[in-house]
């Protein structure tokens, strides 16, 4: 039988090994080391911002601290090409304007790059054109505050502009806008005008190629993008003509332009063609059917498709009434001084 002593030395060794490999404890939750972002260096939270998107800075990430409010608001390289593509479905909850100003403001004057989606309106292209002087793209998707003045006042201050679109922008449709392009922006090398829609209207060629002729002056495209265009052979003729440089054209849902073998020669030289009747699959917005003349959905669509009257009969020539207008009543409602009056407009008017 061992000894006491022998048997109190092996327990105690026991217990001295123990006491020598036992892990160390882990500390208690309210002693971990909690980090302060506020105290990030500010190459960190710029790296941080670099990732994000600039809708989400300027509602979000921007807004975290003083620190990194600072680094949002007073990093000019952060705001060099802007980006605020994307949101299309917080158009009536964000006022997209004024964050596209905030954004060009932030940039100090070293704007290259602007994309909006609902962005853009008169103000905001005449501030951009002040702010961004070196801007060589601008992508401007469903502006629909745009108009012709606004975009020819400040296309003029762009003269580096290598990139230009207008998609989904249906007041920008005078035609003499593209010819001032072509001339204030001698180094543009990419231009994409997508309609929301191929219109079979009734009108001339030369009317039909206007918004042609005066892409033709652009003559540095490689890129031109065309999609539910009015032009017919001839405007694509003028365009194939003037610029030589064309590596890429896509006129997908342009249906007056019928490629007859004078046209598939003159695209010869291009590396990638898209035609009319080409797949729409990849196309990054909605397609919608063609307008057809006389079709259906031309009357409805663009004579009236919430109108309860039928075309041509009594109740639409009242509905039609340019006296029903004139501050909203018709003539039995008014005294004979203004019942007199208002048969002389309407004689003025017809």
């Amino acid at each position: 039988m061992p000894s006491s002593s022998s048997s109190r030395r092996r327990r105690g060794g026991r217990r001295g090994r123990r006491g020598r490999n036992a892990p160390t404890a882990p500390a208690a939750a309210d002693e971990t080391e909690t980090r302060n972002w506020a105290e990030l260096p500010l190459d960190a939270i710029s790296a941080v911002l670099h990732k994000l998107d600039h809708v989400d800075i300027l509602m979000g990430a921007g807004q975290v601290c003083r620190s990194w409010r600072g680094a949002a608001r007073d990093e000019p390289e952060l705001w060099r090409r802007i980006n605020i593509l994307g949101h299309a479905d917080l158009e009536h909850e964000l006022n997209f304007p004024g964050m596209a100003q905030a954004a060009v403001r932030r940039s100090a004057g070293r704007c290259e790059a602007f994309w909006g989606e609902y962005t853009a309106d008169h103000d905001f292209l005449l501030y951009l054109a002040d702010q961004a002087p070196s801007l060589k793209s601008l992508r401007l998707i469903s502006c629909y505050d745009v108009f012709d003045d606004g975009l020819t006042e400040a296309i003029m201050k762009f003269p580096l502009l290598e990139e230009l679109e207008l998609s989904l922008c249906p007041n920008v449709d005078d035609s003499g806008v593209f010819g001032v392009i072509g001339k204030a922006c001698p180094q543009l090398k990419r231009f994409r005008l997508s309609k929301n829609v191929f219109f079979d209207y009734e009108a001339g060629d030369q009317e039909k190629d206007e918004e042609a002729m005066g892409i033709a002056t652009m003559h540095e495209l490689r890129s031109l993008q065309l999609f539910s265009n009015s032009l017919t052979n001839k405007g694509l003729t003028a365009i194939l003509d003037n610029c030589h440089h064309l590596e890429s054209l896509d006129i997908r849902h342009c249906f007056n332009v019928t490629m007859d073998d004078a046209l598939r020669a003159k695209c010869a030289r291009i590396s990638t063609l898209r035609l009319p009747n080409d797949s729409t699959d990849d196309y990054d917005f909605i397609v919608k059917s063609p307008i057809w003349r006389n079709s259906e959905s031309f009357l409805g669509d663009y004579v009236g498709s919430d109108s309860d009257y039928e075309l041509g009969s009594d109740d639409y020539d009242d509905y039609c009434d340019p006296s029903r207008y004139l501050d909203g009543v018709y003539e039995d409602e008014l005294n004979d001084e203004a019942r007199m009056i208002l048969r002389g407009m309407c004689m003025l008017i017809k």
